[in-house]
């Protein structure tokens, strides 16, 4: 779902016109999927203020190279995202505040990456520990259309979400790449159905790349809903008990086939990394359901009630 794309990027493993019906399907990045429909597929336009912690994330490599992600405020100085949009690029554009990519409240420009330790930057395959950290440099005020999403705590680990309603998400195109599609200039989002791991691995047998980390999401109502090329990065969320949202996990990997079919996404979940979290960015993000709120989370403005769940 990328507002711009790496030109010459490299097509997922598929299944060609000579394999087998019964060739196991891999772990694709997102972003790396081919699709009839490379965005959030089959889902609707944000309005403003809906999605106020979703941002657009532009990277550059060593060769300047151009590619998107998505990815969540979490505080003024700190974005969530996947490592893999941040792997072996140095360079990033950050757009705050925005529905519309043309029509950013802040545009920023960061260098400060924090990898995931357990993830290996230089091995060109999808991992577990698919998560990063980007700094920010400048104070990012909050307002009406920017505003942290409250991650996952350690707490809600021990929670499955199997058959829960999820939204994810994030930018892209209003046809397919393939075909010289145009590029979306609107946020949108979709709603997903939770999973059980085991029934995830059902589409990747023999994978090991799902784990406790990870949470699976299959189609709502409609088998062509997804997240889909250049989401990465962006939220997984619910509405929480207190009607807010809570970011479950992190968009990180597709089926090889596409996008477009019943093969489960599958996310990272953030509560298992607070404390990762806290030893990078020196706060702590973590929170009981006792609080309803993040523990010690510095000088955050109140936050408007977001009910997500709002269209039928």
């Amino acid at each position: 779902m990328a507002a711009y794309l790496l030109f010459g990027f490299l097509v997922a493993l598929g299944l060609g016109q000579g394999d087998s019906l019964n060739t196991p399907l891999q772990p694709a990045y997102i972003e790396h999927l081919r699709s009839a429909s490379s965005r959030i597929v089959a889902g609707w336009e944000a309005e403003d203020g809906q999605i106020p912690y979703q941002i657009s994330l532009r990277m550059v490599n060593v060769n300047a190279g151009v590619s998107s992600c998505g990815g969540s405020i979490i505080h003024h100085n700190w974005v969530i995202t996947a490592a893999h949009c941040l792997a072996n690029r140095f360079t990033f554009v950050v757009r705050f505040g925005l529905t519309n990519l043309t029509r950013p409240e802040y545009i920023v420009e960061a260098t400060r990456k924090y990898i995931h330790p357990q993830y290996q930057e230089n091995v060109n395959r999808v991992q577990t520990d698919d998560i990063a950290l980007l700094g920010i440099d400048q104070h990012i005020p909050y307002g009406p259309y920017i505003q942290p999403c409250r991650l996952e705590s350690s707490e809600q680990t021990a929670l499955k979400h199997i058959g829960e309603r999820v939204t994810v998400s994030g930018y892209g195109l209003t046809d397919d790449r393939w075909n010289g599609g145009d590029s979306s200039e609107v946020l949108r989002w979709v709603y997903l159905r939770a999973i059980s791991n085991e029934q995830c691995l059902m589409f990747y047998p023999g994978s090991t790349v799902i784990q406790k980390q990870t949470i699976c999401a299959e189609s709502y109502n409609d088998t062509a809903q997804s997240s889909c090329q250049g989401d990465s990065g962006g939220p997984l969320t619910i509405v929480d008990a207190d009607g807010k949202p809570t970011m479950i996990g992190i968009v990180s990997f597709g089926s090889s086939a596409g996008c477009n079919g019943p093969h489960p996404s599958a996310y990272v979940r953030p509560g298992f990394y607070q404390k990762w979290f806290t030893e990078v960015t020196g706060l702590n993000f973590d929170w009981s359901s006792e609080d309803n709120e993040p523990e010690n989370e510095p000088d955050v403005e109140p936050e408007p009630v977001l009910i997500i769940d709002q269209m039928q």
